[in-house]
């Protein structure tokens, strides 16, 4: 199965159809498709974001697009229904500051939803405002600069956040996998952040899994960062994978595409990945 996909819809995706992504799924043999589109971000945020306009506006889809996106995946799940079972779900952003706002999102809209995503695309920088955590080198410098010669405060930053979305509330339709549990590592060898976790951080990651494993969640296994030009490496990376395995945390595959030929990128290393 790929378990983290994303459509036409995405404003910084390739906008190919939806429809050919899942026909590349089905043509290598899958047998699962989760759909899960950025859910829109909460008006209010505008005022603590700062970095790239786009890194904000092309972040996910709007609010008005919502009855669009969830009528293209229902169609498809019913076009391909005796080739393929699709699910419908989002990529919710954890942002602290406004968690009613995403509860009460969930709660409208995951009635219409099967499986979805909680991601940390943004933490807190310079200013005290949030930054893009993947948008750009740029943004990321700009946000996140003042750490930049250590490290492990990048990783303790980003890994306070991730702690905080788990231990959060969003009701009952929360969402049920983490994503991309290091995406903080996009960047990695462009800013010399490939170092191991230390002891401070790890400490904080077997919080975050034992929650994930105590609410009987899943761990996005997302082979998109193997592919970005200064990450070259999977997420959420081998210190995780080993602790995760540990605890016998479910962990599903996403290729986290964004265009057709994403689709089931990295696949085959799933096996090697989970077995080794």
């Amino acid at each position: 199965m790929d378990g983290h996909t994303h459509t036409e819809l995405c404003p910084h995706g390739s906008g190919e159809a939806t429809d050919k992504m899942v026909q590349r799924a089905i043509q290598l043999g899958m047998q699962r498709y989760c759909i899960t589109e950025h859910a829109p971000l909460p008006p209010a945020f505008r005022n603590q974001y700062e970095g790239t306009l786009a890194g904000y506006t092309e972040a996910s889809l709007r609010l008005d697009q919502v009855d669009d996106y969830l009528a293209l995946a229902n169609e498809l799940k019913v076009k391909h229904a005796g080739q393929i079972e699709i699910s419908v779900g989002f990529e919710v952003d954890f942002l602290p500051d406004h968690v009613a706002w995403t509860r009460d999102f969930l709660n409208t809209y995951g009635p219409q939803t099967q499986e979805s995503i909680l991601s940390v695309h943004f933490m807190r920088g310079r200013h005290d405002h949030f930054w893009p955590v993947d948008m750009s080198t740029d943004d990321f410098s700009a946000g996140f600069g003042q750490w930049l010669s250590t490290p492990q405060q990048v990783f303790e930053h980003y890994y306070q956040t991730v702690l905080a979305s788990v231990q959060t509330d969003l009701g009952p339709y929360a969402p049920q996998r983490i994503g991309h549990m290091s995406l903080v590592r996009k960047y990695q060898d462009y800013f010399n952040l490939n170092e191991p976790l230390d002891a401070n951080n790890l400490e904080l990651v077997d919080q975050i899994l034992a929650l994930i494993k105590q609410q009987h969640r899943q761990l996005d296994l997302n082979l998109a960062g193997l592919y970005k030009p200064f990450c070259n490496d999977f997420y959420p990376g081998e210190q995780i994978l080993k602790r995760a395995k540990k605890l016998g945390i479910p962990m599903i595959y996403g290729s986290d595409a964004h265009d057709i030929i994403s689709v089931g990128r990295g696949y085959h290393l799933i096996k090697k990945l989970i077995k080794g």
